[in-house]
């Protein structure tokens, strides 16, 4: 069951089957993603095809060393012209790879496994509350906007001392064709219930700019 179908020269016989399991499993395998995974339909989509295409690759590279090298090159500018996705997506498709390397070389069985095994343990671990610290969940990301005439340095850490229970600085740019900084930090508070209390005494320090409080994440500290 788990032996690969492939003989020394593929059939067309053996490519349907392996095509039919990779396009059936990926479509499961995309649909069980979707219901963790917040993203677009398109994307689901080309979840669902890409153990096939994968596995067509493998199929017809089939030891060619200069037809896989030329793939490769192919591969790469597809992956320039791609925007980077969230971690999410990006172990969807990599796990979808993975599964289509399998299919691509006739192991059927064990690309169905790796693909439904992974979603279903994907789906699992997604529920169950690890990796979740508490201190972390606390965190959040402030934006102030300030103008370009403000020596910011230090101009908030008496606002910061009295709001905060921490505060990093997570940098600085220039905005508004350079006519404005914004500066970030990673804080948390001592009392989420004075938030807009914590807003306004930087409201009268920024010039009343643009202030924004976010939940962090390493994703969105994009400056």
């Amino acid at each position: 069951m788990f032996d690969s179908i492939y003989s020394s020269t593929v059939t067309a016989a053996q490519f349907f089957i392996m095509a039919a399991a990779s396009v059936i499993t990926g479509f499961v395998y995309s649909w069980l993603m979707s219901f963790r995974i917040r993203s677009k339909k398109r994307f689901f989509i080309v979840v669902a095809i890409v153990p096939f295409i994968v596995s067509a690759v493998i199929t017809f590279v089939n030891g060619n060393i200069g037809a896989g090298v030329a793939i490769g090159g192919a591969f790469s500018l597809i992956r320039f012209r791609s925007a980077q996705g969230s971690a999410d997506e990006i172990a969807a498709i990599l796990i979808a790879m993975g599964a289509g390397i399998a299919f691509g070389m006739g192991y059927v069985a064990y690309g169905v496994v790796i693909l439904i095994c992974m979603a279903v343990f994907f789906l699992i671990l997604s529920f169950l509350p690890v990796f979740e610290h508490k201190s972390m969940s606390q965190d959040r990301l402030l934006k102030i906007t300030i103008p370009e005439s403000l020596e910011y340095s230090g101009a908030f850490d008496d606002t910061f001392n009295h709001y905060l229970k921490y505060y990093e600085n997570a940098g600085v740019k220039t905005t508004g064709m350079g006519s404005m900084f914004r500066l970030s930090f990673k804080i948390q508070m001592k009392d989420p219930s004075e938030e807009k209390a914590f807003i306004d005494e930087l409201r009268t320090k920024n010039g009343n700019l643009e202030i924004s409080i976010l939940p962090y994440t390493e994703q969105q500290n994009q400056l």
